[in-house]
C-alpha cells in the first residue's frame, strides 16, 4: 500500500512532501530521478512557512507526474481529479494549511506521520477510483 512506502520514507527522514512524491515514484513506476524527487523538498512544512501542506503538494507531484503527458494545459482530466482529491484531503484534515493541520494532527512521537500515512491513503483512493472510471 502506499502508505506503507510514505511512512518508510518519513521514518527515513524525508520531510511530508518527499515522502509523499518519493513513495508515489516508487509504488506508481514514475521512474523519476533523484533530482526530481529532490524538486520537492521545499514543499515541506507547507512550503517551509507553515502554508499549503507539503504532503498535499507532493501528492500533486505524484499525480502531475503520473497524468500529465507534455503540458498541465493539455490534460483533460487534470483538474476534476485534483478537485476530487483536494476535496478529499480537505474534508479529511479540515484544511489544506499545514500550520493549522499540525495543531491537530502534528505529535511529539511521530511528528507528521500520521497525516503522512492519511493523505497517502487518501491520493491511493482517489487515484484508483479514477482509474476505475476512465
Amino acid at each position: 500500500m502506499l502508505k506503507d512506502i510514505a511512512e518508510k520514507y518519513y521514518i527515513q527522514g524525508y520531510n511530508c512532501a518527499e515522502s509523499l512524491t518519493r513513495a508515489g515514484n516508487e509504488y506508481y513506476n514514475l521512474n523519476l530521478d533523484d533530482k526530481a524527487l529532490k524538486m520537492t523538498g521545499a514543499f515541506g512544512g507547507g512550503l517551509q512557512v507553515g502554508d499549503i501542506c507539503g504532503a498535499l503538494s507532493g501528492s500533486a507531484c505524484v499525480i502531475s507526474s503520473k497524468y500529465i503527458e507534455t503540458k498541465a494545459h493539455e490534460t483533460d482530466d487534470l483538474k476534476p481529479l485534483m478537485l476530487n482529491f483536494v476535496r478529499a484531503f480537505q474534508a479529511h484534515f479540515s484544511s489544506r494549511l499545514c500550520c493549522q493541520i499540525k495543531a491537530k494532527f502534528f505529535s511529539k512521537e511521530v511528528h507528521c506521520l500520521n497525516t503522512v500515512k492519511a493523505t497517502a491513503e487518501i491520493l491511493e483512493q482517489v487515484l484508483t477510483e479514477y482509474e476505475k472510471n476512465h
